[in-house]
């Protein structure tokens, strides 16, 4: 058996502490209010989760916020953004790689003083699969023997590769080799489920009465539409690292009510600021404007299903040609995100960029070839192009839908915008009610397939309904594949076809924007944009 184990590293210490942290006297001097005396931490979320059951999560990133402290996979994530053990002690994988053995922490336990076991693991797998919860990450973890195959209901389905050989050790059999299949087991989708209480309450486990958590904080408290409420789990394993007393999250989809909050102290922490805001916060708060890279994409899909005018492909090819990334990128956005020609972001490991195309071509070309292509799809000044544009509330979203449809103008384009929170907003998208919506996508592990897997016909996030037998196969080679050179070559030859069908429109790669209390120690950018809360800590002054 090759070993593969990685040390778990401490809550960082005073001395890696972010440059520029500042005393309380300093903070009035920024317009921030001063640390609270209690050690409960304050996060605007860009929205709350659908769930709190990992199997019927909406798949959304501020998920991530609140899922994330509550619970803890095999594997989790340190202050960087990097993998590291978690209710998982070590693990070894064998030859071939396909068969991972996982021993769990002896001091594993949930909120209630029950042990973690490996049947907890199991269960939470199971659960992913079974189709009647209709799990949207279930394909992330189609590399287990047998997941595909139970997710879409097949009566001929093998065997889970998922085994409990005792109360700590868990089996988990591969099709084939995954070499990043570890860095899977941090999603929080991963994570485990309390099997002693599901068996008394079903369901409803997850009611605040019932539920219990083996992260460092656990759920006292949800409003909805207000707050969820924790406090910290004092069963978590590395309790004794862990600083706060609790973790308040409370959705923020306006982004200035967030800046306001943030600057009155009612926030030590918001998910996201508005672009255009960056200048200011750059004279104003320096100290609390965090900006950096991150593997993530912003994108509208295109709804390819019958009835819908983005159905045909010159449609989307005319609207894809007539969109002005560059204007969106730098005049909207503040110049603080790139313009996408592409779906994968760049920066992506072991993986190169590729172009839509025809939007190399000069911008007067590229709108010419529009009103062709639109003219040969029957549309023209007595049979106008109309569309509805959906998009979540964000006064950046609102602005860039604006000028979406102003870009389409000169083509005859009439486009009818809706507007929605977070999760009607993407509840709609689930369900097609749209021609063209707004998405993103944050990176769940750093590697291309977690991008374009999305595209794939059966992926619950392919919301514009492509479906490309083509693509599909390519993905399903690019999964088989074990040469890393090989791979990649068919990662880019699958995006080039989506490309090419104009599945989608991407329009930039984004950038994570955090507004982080100076009075916080702990926090650390990284590309995934993931912090939990167990690694951050009050300023003792």
């Amino acid at each position: 058996m090759l070993e593969s184990r990685i040390s778990r590293r401490r809550r960082p210490s005073a001395s890696r502490r972010l440059p520029g942290l500042v005393v309380t006297g300093a903070l009035a001097a920024l317009g921030l209010a001063g640390p609270s005396l209690a050690a409960t931490l304050s996060i605007g979320t860009q929205g709350e989760p659908a769930s709190l059951d990992t199997a019927r999560i909406g798949g959304t990133t501020w998920e991530n916020d609140v899922l994330g402290d509550l619970f803890e996979g095999l594997v989790t994530l340190d202050p960087a953004g990097e993998y590291v053990p978690g209710a998982a002690r070590d693990w070894s994988v064998s030859e071939d790689g396909t068969r991972y053995t996982f021993h769990l922490r002896d001091d594993a336990d949930w909120s209630d003083g029950e042990p973690v076991v490996a049947d907890d693991f199991v269960l939470a797998f199971q659960r992913l699969f079974d189709p009647a919860n209709g799990a949207v990450y279930a394909n992330l973890f189609y590399a287990i023997r047998g997941a595909e195959a139970h997710t879409r209901g097949e009566d001929d389905a093998p065997a889970l590769g998922l085994e409990a050989v005792d109360d700590r050790t868990l089996v988990i059999t591969l099709d084939q080799a995954t070499p990043y299949f570890p860095t899977l087991l941090a999603h929080i989708a991963a994570s485990p489920v309390p099997s002693h209480v599901i068996d008394q309450y079903g369901d409803d486990w997850t009611q605040m009465a019932h539920i219990v958590t083996n992260g460092a904080f656990t759920p006292t408290s949800w409003v909805s539409h207000d707050h969820i409420a924790a406090v910290k789990n004092p069963e978590f394993h590395a309790a004794d690292e862990v600083a706060l007393d609790g973790v308040d999250y409370y959705p923020v989809e306006d982004r200035s009510s967030g800046l306001q909050r943030f600057r009155a102290g009612g926030l030590d922490i918001v998910r996201d600021f508005s672009p255009d805001r960056y200048q200011w916060l750059q004279e104003n708060l320096p100290d609390a404007a965090h900006l950096a890279p991150q593997l993530a994409n912003y994108y509208f899909a295109l709804n390819q299903r019958d009835g819908h005018p983005t159905a045909d492909v010159r449609v989307r090819e005319a609207l894809n040609l007539a969109a002005r990334r560059e204007v969106i990128a730098e005049q909207i956005m503040g110049g603080v995100v790139a313009p996408a020609s592409g779906f994968v972001p760049d920066g992506v490991s072991h993986y190169a960029a590729q172009t839509m195309p025809g939007l190399d071509q000069p911008m007067d070309a590229r709108l010419d070839e529009a009103r062709s292509l639109l003219a040969d799809a029957g549309y023209g000044p007595d049979h106008p192009l109309e569309l509805t544009l959906r998009y979540s509330t964000t006064d950046a979203n609102k602005r860039i839908a604006v000028a979406l449809a102003a870009m389409w103008q000169p083509l005859g384009v009439e486009t009818q915008m809706v507007n929605a929170e977070g999760a009607v907003h993407y509840a709609e998208l689930a369900n097609g009610n749209f021609d063209i919506g707004r998405g993103s996508w944050v990176a769940d592990f750093d590697d291309a397939s977690n991008f374009l897997g999305i595209l794939q016909s059966d992926s619950p996030k392919n919301y514009g309904g492509y479906a490309s037998d083509e693509f599909d196969t390519l993905m399903d080679r690019a999964a088989r594949e074990t040469d890393p050179d090989a791979r990649q070559d068919l990662l880019e030859r699958a995006e080039r076809q989506a490309l090419g069908d104009y599945a989608v429109m991407p329009v930039y790669v984004d950038v994570s924007r955090n507004l982080v209390s100076p009075a916080l120690e702990g926090w650390e950018d990284n590309a995934l944009n993931r912090h939990l809360s167990r690694w951050l800590s009050f300023d003792d002054d």
